[in-house]
């Protein structure tokens, strides 16, 4: 029965680029020039190396006045005296028609198909694999733009999973296409959980009922006007460029870049020539450091969509993401001292990436903001963590983040283990309501964790040899890894124990309240 057919599917309706249309489809012809830009670029240096002697003459002729020997004997030079001309360049061609048969192989290999129910990936030649991230399980969708995949007017997609190497990577397609195709997926994932509970109607019925059905969402669609989820939204939060910069300066790095200058100065008067050794690639070293935060912070924007939060940033490379709700488990809102006079704070998350285990490279994603003043911080909460109700909202500012107050509700290292946490024990504490842990620490840094209960995997206590003598404990979240960190240390024992019970039973009500991982209806 043609019921029976769509029984548990979205509608293809929800597909507006001819990608996604369920047929296995290749990648931009441009791909195997990009991936394969790596082996390029050895390529490349090798005749740079082996040519070098023709290039100095070619580009700084002045130092061809050097006597006899001083430079090493060129290649080419080898080959015209010895007639191979036209065996290198025969062997040259060779290797040049190999790499392209091997580019072009590798592109018509590699397919990649967008179905009701999954994204899938088929790649290799004389080795093939095949992922496949099913429509249900997506946590999100990756856009990247590359500088020079840019400038061909092409970008990436990864598909986000809900496990360990659970990505799947679209690269390279063309920039609108990339964009089209994320808004597929991401409508394709919210149909797929809606048909899933019964929001869209899947109960079989006659031909003339499901045309009337066809006609009337048409009708609605033609009413609603052009569908502009695809369209980047307007950021809640723009950060100047003079504040991103000077954020930067007054940075953890560079009290240590100034340590290192210090203990520069004065190695310099002892010795000089080990200076020669460390002081050039110190300084290039903090000089990327900077450049790159800084052009990463750049072009900065983070916006409520239908799909979920969308984040995009990166002057060289841009990267863009959309977060569906209840995908973050955690939450920070940190402040460096050297920041404080400013009144500017960040704000990291953890939130399942879909990477590998042995993947150590850093999230992008984790500093959701890397600066901003109290009003941006309190917009960004407020899309991440939709979930808290306005009387929570004095614990995250006045009684976490500038905390404590003379009735501060947060649970405090005691004092009669102020040893423990000399400069910040009676910042360091934790508080339970109903739908959130917060957990608050740190003098010099001031950091307040916001874990959400439904997004809790489970709460532990940990105590040592000290703690049992000072009769403290360590009260710790257990959410996805990540940047956050989610314990805070030397609570009073008896109050601890309470805050972990507490914080047991609250999870279990939470969770079962909870429908935030279900996004768009």
């Amino acid at each position: 029965m043609p019921g029976d057919a769509a029984e548990g599917t979205p509608p293809r309706a929800l597909v507006r680029s001819p990608l996604s249309d369920g047929e296995w489809q290749r990648l931009h012809p441009l791909t195997p020039l990009l991936r394969g830009g790596l082996f390029l670029l050895v390529i490349i240096g090798v005749l740079v190396a082996n040519l070098r002697e023709r290039l100095i003459e070619l580009f700084l002729p002045a130092v061809t006045d050097l006597p006899p020997g001083a430079l090493p004997p060129d290649p080419v030079d080898f080959l015209f005296a010895n007639n191979l001309i036209l065996i290198a360049g025969g062997g040259a061609l060779v290797v040049l028609i190999v790499l392209l048969v091997a580019f072009r192989l590798s592109w018509r290999f590699h397919t990649f198909r967008i179905s009701d129910d999954d994204v899938e990936v088929r790649s290799g030649v004389l080795f093939r694999t095949h992922r496949r991230a099913p429509l249900d399980r997506v946590q999100g969708v990756n856009l990247t733009r590359p500088m020079v995949a840019r400038l061909l007017g092409l970008a990436k997609l990864e598909v986000v999973g809900a496990g360990l190497d659970s990505n799947v990577k679209l690269e390279y397609l063309s920039a609108r296409a990339a964009e089209t195709v994320r808004g597929d997926i991401l409508r394709l994932a919210s149909g797929r959980r809606r048909a899933e509970r019964g929001a869209v109607s899947t109960a079989s019925g006659s031909t003339v009922q499901q045309a009337a059905g066809a006609v009337a969402a048409g009708i609605q669609n033609m009413v609603d006007g052009e569908d502009l989820s695809d369209a980047e939204p307007e950021s809640i939060v723009r950060i100047p460029f003079g504040r991103l910069v000077a954020s930067r300066v007054l940075s953890g790095s560079t009290l240590m870049l100034v340590a290192l200058v210090v203990a520069i100065a004065v190695a310099a008067s002892l010795s000089t020539l080990w200076l020669l050794f460390t002081i050039g690639p110190m300084f290039l070293a903090f000089g990327a450091y900077y450049v790159r935060s800084v052009a990463r912070g750049l072009r900065y924007s983070i916006a409520p969509s239908p799909d979920g939060v969308r984040l995009t940033f990166g002057l060289f490379t841009t990267i863009s993401e959309v977060v569906p709700p209840g995908r973050v488990h955690a939450i920070a809102v940190h402040q460096p001292l050297l920041w404080r006079p400013f009144g500017w704070w960040s704000i990291s998350v953890n939130r399942l990436s879909g990477r590998g285990a042995t993947d150590s490279s850093v999230d992008p994603f984790a500093a959701v903001l890397p600066v901003g003043t109290r009003d941006d911080v309190e917009r960004v909460l407020r899309i991440l963590a939709p979930a808290l109700p306005p009387d929570e909202w004095t614990y995250v500012f006045r009684d976490g983040i500038l905390g404590p107050v003379d009735d501060d509700p947060y649970v405090i290292t005691p004092r009669r283990a102020r040893l423990l946490r000399p400069l910040s024990w009676r910042r360091n504490g934790a508080v339970l309501t109903a739908d959130a842990l917060f957990l608050r620490r740190g003098w010099a840094r001031r950091t307040l964790a916001i874990v959400p209960l439904a997004r809790l995997q489970s709460v532990g206590l940990r105590q040592g040899p000290l703690a049992r003598a000072t009769r403290t404990a360590t009260l710790a979240a257990h959410v996805i890894a990540g940047t956050v960190q989610t314990s805070v240390g030397a609570l009073d024992r008896d109050a601890a124990v309470r805050l972990f019970e507490d914080t047991a039973h609250a999870t279990i009500a939470a969770a079962a309240d909870d429908h935030s991982h279900r996004w768009a209806g």
